[in-house]
């Protein structure tokens, strides 16, 4: 595994799409305290990532880190697949 340096920041997200060459939409949640009424409310923010080989499919639970400027909205990178699929684990299943 690639070492990280000091200030990089990475972020644990779903890919929700993928219409692009070599560049995938993650979709991060996160909880927070509502600073009023004290309620978990769950936030959500679409980030751009870099995905170079094109590995990474719809549903995919991937990290990515922060990078460089690649393009307009895309300052991400995917490091690496943390999960695959449901739909991928079920069709690996039943072929072996």
């Amino acid at each position: 595994m690639e070492e990280q340096k000091i200030g990089k920041t990475t972020k644990v997200g779903v890919v929700i799409g993928k219409k692009m060459k070599k560049t995938v939409t993650v979709l991060i949640e996160r909880q927070v305290r509502h600073p009023l009424y004290k309620k978990i409310v769950t936030r959500r923010k679409k980030f751009l990532a870099h995905d170079e080989y094109e590995k990474c499919k719809a549903g995919d639970t991937v990290k990515i880190i922060e990078t460089r400027p690649l393009s307009k909205r895309k300052r991400w990178r995917v490091q690496e697949i943390v999960e695959l699929s449901s739909v991928e684990k079920e069709s690996k299943g039943k072929e072996g």
